[in-house]
């Protein structure tokens, strides 16, 4: 029999270490080290090493020039749901969704769910963390308590599959959540590093098996990311965040990582009274409250994935009485707005030391691309110089540190966009209308900082279509 050692894991990043430690040296959490159970020399001794050294049965190795028909999918009829998963659930496929408590992850997936059951599909439901009367509340308050949805509420893994493989595999499992689920085969407590990595092995080896399409639900750290071992996120097929802010209604469902799909693709949903809501046109709603005659707030021209989206920014500066000045990002990387401040300063002569500066993305929307400095520069420029921007203009680009202005990728679907919504003029980095001949929008090309401060201290409303700044 193997002899038992003791090892000691960060349950933030599962890094493994042979003693205890205050503070993981690999992700830099404290506090987050515990004592497991392990096997002392692992598969390098004893009857495991000799099982090795045999050899294995010979895989199958076929040519990549072979065709091979598409993945059939289930489809929820949920379309921004299925958006975000590629076109709907792919067979035998695991998907990993986390979000912050009580942003509405159960909601999702159980009107998901019961979307995919009544088109005919058999759905099972596993919760860990609520009992079955708990759900069907939530079902009637849905207004899904017909659906043909099984439920079941259980953590024992092992009762869990054998329940699942008795009898015809279903075609869609929702695991919420995979922090509570356990095996009897470790002695570590549910939501340790080890149990999670082995319980989403299991059952991502069942989903492989026997087809079916397990969604996993994973709980947050505190900065946002899935917790446990990043093991598990390359185990799954797709790794999906449900995000938004509490104060606002709009939910973001956001793929980081999908085997079947586009990458970045997101989804709009709006909580109500009788669930999440779909969103078809985002852009609208994310302007449809938008003051275009305060200073300070301009219109972003971006594209999440595939799908191009207005959003409205909001800048506000105001003369600081503290001895370092507050700089609050609300959607938007603080050390992009830094940097955008430090070209302004030190580019542009614009002095904002002692400013204080709130920068604020309308409707919950998280921005991560770097098209949006030019839309945050016109509208910090706009706050401190009092000056409104045009109400139907729309401004997209790259800042340099140089404080040039540099072009953009898949510009051409940024202005489509904009013309659907009623926009008539586009800011945007110089040399980029000429790929363009669209009469219904006119352009001003901004080649640096300076060009575009230029315009907007002089209150310049007129189109210059063609033209660059500079030339003005």
């Amino acid at each position: 029999m193997a002899r038992q050692s003791r090892t000691f894991v960060c349950q933030s990043c599962g890094a493994a270490t042979p003693r205890w430690a205050g503070r993981c040296e690999s992700c830099g959490e404290w506090n987050t080290i515990v004592e497991e159970a392990g096997t002392a020399g692992g598969v390098g001794a004893g009857p495991a090493a000799k099982a090795l050294k045999g050899k294995g049965r010979q895989i199958e190795l076929v040519a990549m020039s072979g065709e091979s028909a598409d993945p059939p999918r289930f489809v929820t009829g949920m379309n921004e749901f299925d958006r975000v998963t590629g076109g709907g659930l792919v067979p035998g496929s695991a998907l990993l969704i986390g979000g912050d408590p009580g942003i509405g992850k159960s909601t999702l997936l159980l009107q998901a769910m019961a979307a995919l059951a009544a088109r005919g599909q058999s759905v099972v439901y596993i919760s860990g963390e609520e009992a079955i009367a708990q759900v069907r509340m939530r079902a009637r308050r849905l207004g899904l308590a017909e659906a043909p949805v099984q439920l079941g509420a259980e953590t024992n893994l092992k009762d869990i599959i054998g329940t699942l493989e008795n009898g015809k595999a279903p075609d869609a499992v929702v695991i919420d959540s995979i922090q509570t689920m356990w095996t009897d085969t470790l002695d570590s407590a549910p939501g340790t590093v080890a149990q999670v990595r082995a319980s989403a092995q299991e059952l991502v080896r069942f989903a492989k098996k026997s087809g079916t399409a397990i969604i996993l639900v994973g709980h947050v750290t505190k900065e946002g990311q899935i917790a446990g071992p990043r093991v598990v996120e390359h185990m799954v097929d797709a790794v999906i965040y449900f995000e938004g802010e509490r104060g606002h209604q709009f939910r973001i469902l956001r793929a980081v990582k999908n085997r079947f799909g586009p990458a970045n693709e997101i989804g709009v949903f709006e909580m109500g009274e009788k669930g999440l809501g779909e969103v078809p046109n985002p852009s609208a709603l994310f302007l449809g409250e938008r003051d275009g005659g305060t200073s300070g707030s301009s219109v972003f021209a971006g594209i999440e994935g595939t799908r191009p989206v207005l959003v409205e920014i909001q800048a506000l500066t105001a003369q600081s009485t503290l001895g370092t000045p507050r700089r609050a990002v609300v959607g938007w990387d603080s050390g992009r707005l830094s940097m955008v401040l430090a070209v302004l300063e030190a580019r542009c002569g614009l002095s904002l030391a002692g400013q204080d500066v709130y920068l604020n993305v309308a409707g919950g929307l998280r921005i991560n691309e770097p098209a949006a400095d030019l839309a945050v520069a016109a509208a910090l420029i706009s706050s401190i110089t009092g000056k409104p921007l045009p109400e139907n203009c729309v401004i997209f680009g790259e800042i340099s540190l140089s404080g040039a202005v540099r072009p953009v990728s898949q510009m051409d679907a940024r202005l489509k966009e904009a013309e659907k919504l009623g926009f008539s003029r586009a800011i945007l980095p110089a040399g980029a209308a000429r790929t363009r001949g669209q009469a219904a929008l006119t352009f001003t090309e901004i080649s640096d900082l300076a060009g575009l401060i230029a315009k907007l201290a002089a209150g310049e409303n007129k189109g210059a279509g063609g033209r660059r700044a500079a030339d003005m």
